[in-house]
């Protein structure tokens, strides 16, 4: 088993916190995590890839034990999220590699495919959403917030960034509740606890509006550079529908499409599974 690093680069001044493993010499693989999570979702997956890739998976800027500037010295927005990390991958010396993005992870990571094709290698989408038919009725209040941001409909997002909507989010669609470690979803809530953390997830949830402007761009990129696509989805998730993992078809007719009997969190239930679903998708 390879050991797992914990690290931190500078990035420019910005502090970015990843998990490394696996041998420098093997094939790159950047893990990008969801809201309100961080690196740490990644910690079953990453031994069982280990002896095969060399792994890295930061925290976002604003989540985890990366840096989380005030909203006046930084601003919160998914573009800039994605700049700090094409940086980051550059600082580390990750120049060709493979995604693995969840839930904000995929807007983060489709950037990056964008601005640099070339470095992309394959995706793998695990409810990371890039059509409009994956989003669910869930996304209704925080669409109310995108048309009218006033403080009334900020304001109503606030239960989104509760304790108990978190271990919802871990639980929900999952057939034993009690096969979900509470690790994972304590320390989200542990950093989601610091002051201005909600400020900030306010912020995001008000820019999701340009990852969906964005998504005409990103099928583009599926169907133009047709890269090797696996989408593994925890099929009960309640923000983010199967019809969003099979739309990856429609512009990318090889893309390999896989729907778990999970939730949103299919890490927490399925990690075995997904390890082995990459291992037969991705080449040595």
């Amino acid at each position: 088993m390879s050991e797992v690093k914990y690290r931190f680069a500078d990035v420019d001044g910005f502090k970015v916190f990843y998990r490394e493993a696996g041998s420098p010499g093997a094939p790159k693989l950047l893990l990008l995590h969801g809201f309100p999570s961080a690196g740490h979702m990644f910690r079953d997956l990453i031994p069982q890839l280990a002896d095969r890739f060399h792994i890295v998976a930061p925290d976002l800027p604003g989540f985890g034990q990366s840096d989380m500037p005030a909203r006046d010295k930084f601003k919160y927005t998914f573009d800039a999220i994605a700049g700090v990390i094409d940086r980051f991958t550059e600082v580390i010396g990750f120049d060709r590699f493979a995604i693995y993005v969840f839930d904000y992870g995929a807007p983060t990571g489709f950037r990056l495919a964008l601005k640099h094709p070339e470095r992309i290698t394959a995706v793998i989408s695990q409810n990371g959403n890039a059509y409009e038919e994956g989003l669910s009725d869930g996304w209704t209040p925080i669409r109310a917030y995108w048309q009218d941001p006033s403080p009334a409909n900020r304001d109503a997002l606030r239960a989104f960034l509760s304790p108990q909507t978190t271990r919802w989010q871990y639980t929900h669609g999952v057939a034993d509740p009690e096969s979900v470690s509470p690790d994972g979803q304590n320390l989200d809530n542990y950093y989601m606890a610091r002051p201005g953390a909600h400020d900030v997830q306010l912020d995001l949830f008000g820019d999701y509006k340009s990852n969906v402007a964005l998504y005409p761009a990103f099928q583009n990129y599926f169907r133009t550079r047709q890269p090797p696509l696996l989408a593994i989805w925890g099929r009960n998730d309640p923000f983010f529908l199967p019809p969003g993992a099979e739309a990856f078809k429609r512009d990318n007719p090889r893309a390999m499409v896989r729907l778990l009997d999970t939730g949103h969190f299919a890490l927490e239930t399925h990690a075995a599974e997904i390890a082995q679903a990459i291992r037969e998708f991705l080449p040595r």
